[in-house]
C-alpha cells in the first residue's frame, strides 16, 4: 500500500466536473437573539475552499498527483477565486467563464464542532453551447493525457447527457478508466463508466431497491440491487460507499460476488466531502496501479481520515501513510496477542491452553478472535507465504464426523480458520430449539482441537461476508456440491479451491439428538 502512495507523485488525474465555491464562517454561540429565538453567532474567523469537483482536486493535490481540472464557472467575483484556489493548490486548469452563468457558492455557519446553518447560492449552469467547441477541444487534450479520469456530478446542470456521453466516449477512445461520482435516479447518460460511485442513498434511488447494511439479507437484497442496475445500463462496476459500513464492489462480469470492506473511521466530526476523498484516493491508487480491492482499501482508509477533521477536507499522502502505520501496528498487536502462551482454561474468555509441547504450535494459542484480528492475523500468514483455509458450521454438539472434516480441512493449509454459527444464527437456520450448546460454549470447544488454528463466531445466515474479509486460500466443506455451495463458488471465483470432503456415515448433530430423545422417552417409560 505504502508502494502506491509512494507512486502518486507519477499519476496524472483528471477532475471535470461541477464547481463551486465553499465559504465557512467559524465562532461561538454566547446567546439567543432577542429578535427571533435563533443562535447568535459570533464570527472568529472565515474560510474558503474549493467545493464540489474542486474538492476532488483538492484531494488529488494533497494526495501529490499531478492535477488538471477541466470545469465551467461563472464570469463574476466568485469564479475569479475560484481560479485562484485552483491556482494554490498548483492544479493546471482549464477553466472556462461562462458569460451567463453564476459560481455556485456554499456557506456553512459553525460554532465549535456544530454546523448551525447552510446557506446556497446556486442556479443551474446554463446551455454550455457558447463555448462547447472550445471546452470539447480542451476536454480532448486533457483526457488523452491523464492516467485516470474522475466525473464529480453534483446536479448543477454541467452533466447533460450530452456532455456526459461526450466526456466518456473520449475517455473509452483514448483508453481511460472513467470514474463517475453520481447524482440522479437516471444513470444513462453514465453508459461507458469504468466506475460508477453511489453512496447508499444513490444506490437504492438508482436500482429503486430498499436497503439496509444492517439487515442478515443486505448482502443478497445489494446483489439484487446492483444487478438491476446492470440489467438497465451499461455500467462496469459499482463501487457503494456505504457510510458507517465501508464499501461494496459489484462488477458486471460477475456481480453475485460482490467485495465488501469494512470503515475506517474511529470518530465523525464532518462527513463534508467524505465522499470526494473517497473518488479521488480509489482514482489516484488505480492511477498508481493499484488492484481495485486495493484501491478500495486507500480509499476507505483516506475517507476515514477527513471525516475526522471539520469542515471539507482532504486527506494528504503523510497522513495516509501515517494511517497505514497506526494500522499495521494494530495488526502485529493482533497477532502477538493470537500467540501470546497462556496457561489457563477459560470458556468464558475462550482461551485454550495446556502444558507447552513443541510439537504443538496451538497448545497456548488465544484462538478465539473477532473479525479485525482475525483479519490482520491472516493478512500475516499470506504475507509468510501459508495457506490459509476454511470451514464453517453450527458444530452443535461435537462429534466424530466433525473431527474427520477438520482433519480433512487441515491437511489442504498451513492454518485452518472455523466460523462458528452464532446462537440467532443457528436459530434461524435450525430451528427455535436450536442451539443446544451456547455460542460462547461450542467456540471454546472447537478452539480446543489442535486441528483448528483460529476460530471467529460469526451471526450472518452464510459465511459469504467472512469469506469476502478473510479472502481464505482454500474453503472445506462436507455434503456440498459445488453447485450447492455459495462459498464455495466465492472462493473459487477469485481464485482459491473449493474442497469437498468426504462424509463419514453415521455421524450427525441431529442423529445424537434424536437418540438423546429416545433415550430420555425409554427412562419415562420405565418409570
Amino acid at each position: 500500500m505504502r508502494d502506491y502512495i509512494e507512486k502518486f507523485s507519477n499519476v496524472k488525474a483528471l477532475a471535470i466536473g461541477d464547481l463551486m465555491l465553499d465559504r465557512f464562517a467559524y465562532g461561538t454561540v454566547d446567546r439567543i437573539s432577542p429578535e427571533a429565538p435563533v443562535p447568535v453567532l459570533k464570527i472568529r474567523s472565515c474560510k474558503e475552499m474549493l467545493g464540489g469537483a474542486g474538492n476532488v482536486v483538492a484531494n488529488l493535490a494533497a494526495l501529490g498527483c499531478v492535477t488538471t481540472f477541466v470545469g465551467v464557472v461563472g464570469k463574476d467575483a466568485e469564479g475569479r477565486r475560484v481560479a485562484e484556489l485552483l491556482s494554490k493548490i498548483q492544479c493546471w486548469n482549464r477553466l472556462f467563464f461562462h458569460p451567463d452563468a453564476k459560481t455556485i457558492v456554499k456557506e456553512r455557519m459553525i460554532a465549535s464542532n456544530s454546523h448551525l446553518l447552510r446557506v446556497d447560492k446556486e442556479e443551474r449552469l446554463p446551455d454550455l453551447s457558447p463555448i462547447w467547441d472550445e471546452f470539447f477541444a480542451a476536454a480532448s487534450q486533457a483526457i488523452r493525457s491523464a492516467d485516470v479520469v474522475l466525473l464529480s456530478d453534483y446536479n448543477k446542470g454541467f452533466f447533460t447527457p450530452k456532455t456526459t456521453q461526450a466526456i466518456l466516449k473520449l475517455c473509452r477512445e483514448f483508453g481511460k478508466p472513467a470514474i463517475v461520482d453520481p447524482k440522479g435516479r437516471d444513470y444513462s447518460k453514465y453508459n461507458g463508466a469504468t466506475f460508477v460511485k453511489p453512496n447508499l442513498k444513490e444506490f437504492q434511488e438508482a436500482s429503486e431497491c430498499e436497503l439496509s447494511p444492517a439487515d442478515p439479507n443486505f448482502r443478497t437484497d445489494a446483489i439484487a440491487a446492483a444487478k438491476r442496475i446492470f440489467e438497465r445500463y451499461e455500467i462496469e462496476n459499482l463501487l457503494t460507499t456505504l457510510s458507517e459500513y465501508g464499501m461494496m464492489r459489484f462488477s458486471r462480469q460477475n456481480p453475485d460476488e460482490p467485495r465488501q470492506i469494512p470503515t475506517e473511521a474511529k470518530e465523525v466530526f464532518d462527513v463534508s466531502g467524505a465522499g470526494d476523498t473517497s473518488l479521488a484516493t480509489f482514482g489516484a491508487a488505480l492511477g498508481a496501479g493499484a488492484s481495485v480491492e486495493e484501491a478500495m482499501e486507500l480509499a476507505n482508509l483516506a475517507s476515514g481520515i477527513v471525516v475526522g477533521k471539520l469542515g471539507t477536507a482532504s486527506a494528504t499522502a503523510d497522513e495516509l501513510r501515517a494511517a497505514l502505520d497506526v494500522k499495521r501496528a494494530a495488526a502485529e498487536r493482533a497477532i502477538e496477542n493470537a500467540t501470546a502462551k497462556t496457561i489457563r482454561v477459560d470458556a468464558g474468555e475462550n482461551v485454550v491452553s495446556a502444558a507447552p509441547n513443541e510439537k504443538t504450535s496451538n497448545v497456548g494459542r488465544r484462538k478465539l478472535l473477532n473479525r479485525d484480528e482475525l483479519a490482520a492475523v491472516v493478512a500475516d500468514l499470506k504475507r509468510r507465504g501459508k495457506t490459509v483455509g476454511f470451514t464453517n458450521g453450527c458444530f452443535d454438539c461435537m462429534h466424530f464426523g466433525h473431527l474427520n472434516s477438520f482433519a480433512q480441512a487441515r491437511a489442504e493449509c498451513d492454518a485452518l480458520i472455523v466460523a462458528v454459527n452464532s446462537d440467532a444464527s443457528v436459530k434461524r437456520y435450525k430451528g427455535p430449539n436450536r442451539p443446544i450448546q451456547n455460542e460462547t460454549t461450542r467456540s471454546a470447544i472447537v478452539a480446543a482441537l489442535e486441528l483448528v488454528d483460529y476460530v471467529v463466531v460469526f451471526d450472518e445466515d452464510t459465511a459469504e461476508p467472512l469469506i469476502d474479509l478473510l479472502r481464505p486460500d482454500v474453503v472445506a466443506k462436507e455434503g456440498y456440491s459445488l453447485d450447492r455451495w455459495p462459498e464455495g463458488r466465492q472462493v473459487v471465483a477469485y481464485g482459491g479451491r473449493a474442497v469437498e470432503l468426504k462424509r463419514v456415515e453415521g455421524y450427525s448433530t441431529t442423529n445424537l439428538v434424536e437418540k438423546m430423545k429416545r433415550a430420555d422417552e425409554a427412562k419415562e417409560e420405565k418409570r
